[in-house]
């Protein structure tokens, strides 16, 4: 049953002259105070969220974008001031990116945050997918079976941390503690200082290529993971749901269809589906230039080299807005239309709990995003809401 939403912000400013048409991606750059207006605009999210009674922010984690597409470089630093206006909103990492920290220091923070906020940080982890952010931090990207590789040995690291009074690991990229001579005794084990106060550490992660290995690896750690939003462009699909739902099994924990999830779904209310398509097809298609180059987005080599080209892209047949309504990656319309989705989406996966209410992808202004929260909020929401307070009891 669908019971909590959230919303995922990649730190994006807002900007002018946007959609296929519009200014090249790599054609931008904003001035630092520019830049550091992505400061004040999550506040303002924030709030808006807090007073409307969601349940979580996510925010995502990215370093030298000068293009204005996101702007936070670290979300831990930033949750710590955001619990400070807030009330009871609770603040996800989507995500932390292993491989630009020593996981030392980012199980520290976490646990830092995790202490400071009253436990209102939820944990998340990935392994990037920017070649400029990984590398110039000293760690593979562009060698993935390296990325991944140190990746998992960093989780390793942060959950022997978290969950051990004291521990070493010793692997193919770290050899903790090194075997030092300290105060008279060889050191062994250490200890993480703050560990934190909520303990197991809920962790999540994004399912991307959602290959068995990195399903297998989640599932090991009991790591719960997000299907959908920010770099991840497609809806849910029914094959990764189910094979999620076995591997859980084959580790142990049984699980409704959905269960252990969050499912991010791009959204957008307005009085009919075609005005509702019309206000955001310029947004849908500076996501997609932003990302594409990137990610792919499901375009080949020529369609991504004509997106970057504003000359052709707004007559090269490109995907648009109603393709991903059709795939399940949007959702738009009225409000009703809107929750009878949602709706069936329960009916297909009734261990689902978690929505991410994605309104702001690459393009959205600050206007739009909180309008759009509020009409969710105040539209959408409460049948939701309503449902999970008639729900009876669980058995004891």
């Amino acid at each position: 049953m669908i019971t909590k939403f959230g919303s995922l912000f990649a730190g994006n400013l807002d900007m002018d002259d946007i959609g296929l048409a519009g200014t090249p991606v790599n054609d931008r750059s904003f001035s630092d105070d520019e830049l550091a207006g992505v400061f004040s605009k999550t506040e303002a999210i924030a709030t808006t969220m807090d007073r409307l009674g969601y349940d979580d922010f996510w925010a995502a984690e990215h370093h030298f974008q000068h293009e204005g597409y996101e702007c936070i470089p670290n979300l831990l630093m930033l949750f710590v001031h955001l619990a400070h206006i807030t009330e009871n909103l609770r603040f996800g990492c989507g995500f932390n990116i292993n491989p630009m920290w020593h996981p030392l220091r980012l199980a520290e923070d976490y646990a830092t945050a995790d202490i400071l906020t009253g436990g209102r940080v939820i944990f998340g982890v990935g392994r990037g997918y920017h070649s400029r952010e990984v590398e110039s931090f000293g760690n593979p990207i562009i060698d993935q079976d390296a990325n991944r590789e140190l990746f998992e040995e960093q989780v390793e690291v942060m959950m022997k941390a978290f969950h051990q009074r004291s521990f070493s690991h010793h692997g193919k990229y770290y050899d903790i503690p090194p075997q030092v001579p300290y105060r008279g005794y060889e050191l062994e084990e250490i200890t993480l200082v703050p560990r934190p106060r909520n303990l197991p550490v809920e962790c999540w992660q994004p399912m991307v290529s959602a290959s068995q290995r990195g399903l297998d690896f989640m599932a090991k750690h009991g790591i719960k993971g997000i299907i959908g939003g920010g770099a991840a462009p497609g809806g849910a699909g029914e094959e990764v749901v189910k094979r999620w739902q076995e591997t859980l099994a084959r580790h142990g924990k049984e699980t409704e269809l959905g269960g252990d999830l969050a499912i991010g779904i791009n959204f957008h209310i307005a009085e009919t589906e075609r005005e509702a398509i019309e206000n955001v097809q310029d947004i849908f298609h500076e996501n997609m230039k932003m990302f594409a180059p990137l990610i792919g987005h499901d375009l080949d080599d020529d369609q991504i080299e004509v997106l970057a080209d504003p000359s052709r892209a707004p007559n090269a047949g490109l995907p648009t807005v109603e393709d991903a309504i059709r795939g399940g990656s949007w959702i738009v319309g009225p409000p009703e239309l809107v929750t009878e989705k949602l709706l069936e989406l329960q009916d297909r996966w009734p261990g689902l709990e978690r929505i991410h209410v994605n309104v702001t992808p690459m393009g959205a202004p600050l206007s739009m995003t909180l309008e759009q929260l509020e009409l969710f909020g105040a539209e959408v929401m409460p049948t939701f809401k309503e449902q999970e307070a008639e729900a009876p009891a669980p058995a004891d």
